[in-house]
């Protein structure tokens, strides 16, 4: 998109260097925040707009607060200045694999302790293991120098391939809760992908935070690892699916983050919208989510 000219005809001041610019980004003072400098920041190769001071914003909602209008407004200038709904193809690896993929060590079949974690935490984990390939790791397990000691470990696979993986503790005492393959390790990094099963996906999707909110609703379901999704994982969202529901955690930021992807999928052209549940759906009673997905797929 041809954000200069935009700027230029509509009044706007804009910094193509300086304070808070980086090389290959055009900023402006952000609108969504008590913003004192220039953090609003266009990137002019991926054409997307992110605010060093408040975050991510989808491009719609960014063009129709500067301009004072409404989005589908926004949507037909951001079209008159080169603008696209969708993404061009690149390639999901954002740099070299520096070391050759594998999971920790000791990583086996599911011991006891992990299946005695999942039954506690109403799962199935015969279901888990089959659809999953979930598997586990002992008291040792070492990689790269950072501990995946008691963990389950869940592959991600992409184009039929495992690509990454990411590991959930089993006790709280383990702090990060979860932990990623080492992104040297990575075939793919995982936060430029979707966690599921893309041959079992249709027209309806859902989308979840986590790899456990997935495990729970089934195989129409879908996580971004986390409520900070990426381009590439939208681009992704945008080709697979026509309707999508989004399903984070009904806390704050959740919510924020989800009307930010409906957003964004809208100006994709994907019907789009978001379910609210108390608590997170890892957490559903199965019966519950099971009469959830239901219903969002009619």
């Amino acid at each position: 998109m041809n954000i200069i000219q935009l700027y230029q005809d509509y009044s706007i001041p804009y910094y193509e260097s300086g304070n808070n610019v980086g090389v290959g980004w055009i900023n402006i003072q952000c609108p969504f925040c008590n913003d004192p400098s220039n953090h609003l920041g266009f990137n002019l190769e991926h054409n997307w707009f992110k605010c060093w001071r408040c975050g991510f914003h989808p491009t719609m909602t960014v063009i129709a607060k500067l301009l004072n209008i409404n989005e589908q407004d926004a949507q037909e200038i951001i079209r008159n200045y080169g603008g696209m709904t969708f993404f061009p193809e690149r390639s999901t690896r954002s740099k070299a694999q520096e070391k050759p993929f594998r999971f920790p060590p000791g990583t086996e079949p599911l011991s006891k302790a992990h299946w005695k974690y999942l039954c506690g935490r109403n799962f199935d984990p015969h279901i888990l293991k089959t659809q999953w390939d979930i598997r586990s790791t002992g008291p040792m397990s070492i990689l790269d120098g950072s501990d995946y000691k008691h963990r389950i470990i869940a592959p991600i696979t992409w184009n039929r391939k495992v690509v990454s993986f990411q590991s959930r503790a089993v006790t709280d005492r383990q702090i990060p809760k979860y932990k990623s393959c080492p992104p040297e390790r990575e075939i793919v990094p995982y936060k430029n992908i979707l966690y599921g099963q893309q041959a079992k996906w249709g027209k309806t999707g859902i989308c979840v935070e986590g790899i456990t909110d997935v495990w729970r609703l089934g195989p129409t379901a879908f996580a971004t690892f986390g409520v900070q999704f990426t381009v590439q994982q939208v681009t992704f969202m945008a080709r697979a699916f026509k309707r999508i529901i989004v399903l984070y955690d009904n806390d704050p930021p959740g919510q924020a983050q989800a009307d930010k992807l409906v957003a964004e999928l809208h100006f994709r052209a994907v019907e789009a919208g978001k379910v609210n549940i108390d608590g997170d759906p890892g957490s559903m009673a199965q019966d519950d989510a099971d009469h959830l997905v239901k219903e969002i797929m009619k």
